[in-house]
């Protein structure tokens, strides 16, 4: 397959989960691959695609520093010669402590990760994608971003946040070339949503998992990757500013079981 055969792409938060499928589904596709996280694991995620006869470079680094995201850039271009997809996945979930409980500490924290790391992707990624007049940018955003029910208060907010920051960009990056677009996932077995099944599992009750979507199963992170991956092709040369819900249906209702009150 040569989807997108001689590209560049960086992925950032591809050290598990959504984000090393996706490096291994691109390079599977053709693409050379920057992938990107804080966790040293990211380079046993280039080495697997090293092994397959792909081409990948591994780096540490922090989503929230600018500094840090305009150097992965940066080192894209002289790596590769040039960069043509920018998939900002890089994310944290902070949990579900309640809006009474939580601290601005918190917010500051998930907030520089989630929100501020996907600006950071899109603004340094758009400088060097609409000089040549071309690319495709991602974000993971999350159904929690869309309405409430799916995530604890923080977390949605900045899901939301980069909703709008996908909204807002397009536009001003009208008439570039670029594109850029939101993937809204469900509940996804990822490192991030682990304690979840975990939980489940140790109770016997693994079977109810993902039982509020009309699928009733949780996702896997491959299955976010083919949206990314149609998203980064030219399969996608019209879809710009669309947050697109890969979730098993959840979000056409979001039913939720309400917390008891505050009384």
């Amino acid at each position: 397959m040569s989807r997108l055969a001689g590209r560049t792409a960086i992925i950032t938060g591809a050290a598990s989960g959504i984000g090393r499928a996706s490096a291994i589904l691109f390079a599977q596709e053709g693409a050379n691959i920057v992938a990107f996280d804080r966790s040293p694991d990211v380079e046993t995620t280039v080495q697997m695609i090293k092994d397959a006869g792909g081409k990948a470079i591994a780096i540490q680094g922090d989503a929230g520093s600018e500094a840090e995201v305009s150097a992965l850039v940066d080192r894209a271009v002289s790596e590769f010669g040039g960069l043509d997809v920018a998939f900002a996945n890089a994310g944290v979930s902070g949990g579900f402590t309640p809006m009474m409980e939580s601290t601005g500490e918190q917010w500051e924290a998930l907030l520089r990760v989630n929100l501020i790391g996907a600006f950071l992707l899109v603004k340094h990624a758009a400088r060097v994608m609409v000089p040549k007049g071309k690319g495709s940018i991602i974000c993971t955003a999350s159904v929690a971003g869309l309405r409430s029910g799916a995530g604890g208060t923080p977390y949605s907010a900045s899901k939301a946040g980069v909703i709008s920051i996908v909204q807002t960009t397009c536009q001003q990056l009208g008439g570039s070339g670029v594109r850029v677009n939101a993937i809204c996932p469900g509940l996804i077995e990822t490192g991030m949503t682990a304690p979840i099944f975990d939980r489940a599992r140790a109770k016997g009750t693994d079977d109810k998992i993902g039982q509020l979507n009309p699928l009733r199963r949780a996702g896997q992170p491959k299955e976010i990757a083919a949206m990314a991956l149609f998203l980064a092709s030219d399969e996608a040369s019209y879809v710009n500013g669309q947050a697109i819900a890969v979730d098993g249906g959840l979000s056409s209702s979001h039913p939720v079981a309400r917390a008891t009150s505050l009384a």
